[in-house]
């Protein structure tokens, strides 16, 4: 068997999520590795010294460890659902830039010495600008799921669910939808798998898509 890229991931990191997703939606097959943040292994250090997840190893030891960069890498081999058509790089710019800032500071508050309430009408006067674009399209980029959706949806997840009922509430109803049917698909599922902590000398877990 031909050795397989090789994914050093946290499933709960939004950024992860959306690389996870790009990977499975293109076929493309990778040995995931579940780490622990607060304890990262050697190797995946060693591929990528900043230490932060998703890092993509190929298999001619090229380090990819921007998320964007692994999901436009895994769709420039195989893009089946027309993804990169929804490349969109100023809204993607937007939400990992002034939308992420403020969701860091509304969802942890005791790292910031600032308002999280503050914060949190920042980021829901961006979400009213996708609430209104939603209301044109099912999706942000047309009527199907491109790479700007896969791209923004678990930051706004996370951002749903720092406080739901709150979010439940708000007059953001073409968001709300948008959000629980991407939650809600088989490509999310998948995408969360379950797997304990990897540690060198465990059996390869291949991450694949069907």
């Amino acid at each position: 068997m031909t050795a397989l890229p090789i994914l050093y991931s946290f499933r709960r990191c939004p950024f992860a999520m959306r690389a996870r997703m790009a990977l499975l939606v293109s076929g493309q097959a990778v040995e995931l590795r579940e780490i622990l943040l607060r304890a990262k292994p050697d190797a995946m250090l060693q591929a990528s010294p900043k230490g932060t997840v998703p890092v993509l190893v190929l298999n001619d030891g090229t380090v990819i460890d921007q998320s964007f960069d692994i999901m436009r890498w895994a769709l420039g081999r195989n893009d089946p659902e027309g993804w990169l058509q929804g490349d969109d790089s100023a809204l993607l710019a937007t939400f990992d830039g002034a939308f992420k800032h403020h969701l860091d500071r509304y969802k942890y508050p005791s790292r910031y010495d600032e308002e999280p309430l503050a914060h949190r009408a920042a980021g829901v006067a961006l979400l009213e600008l996708l609430n209104e674009r939603l209301g044109a399209s099912a999706f942000l980029c047309g009527d199907r799921r491109t790479l700007a959706d896969i791209a923004l949806f678990p930051f706004i997840r996370q951002f749903a669910a720092t406080d739901q009922p709150w979010f439940d509430a708000q007059p953001l109803v073409h968001v709300q939808a948008w959000l629980a049917g991407l939650i809600a698909s088989d490509l999310f599922d998948r995408a969360m798998l379950r797997l304990p902590p990897w540690q060198p000398g465990d059996a390869l877990t291949v991450f694949a898509s069907g």
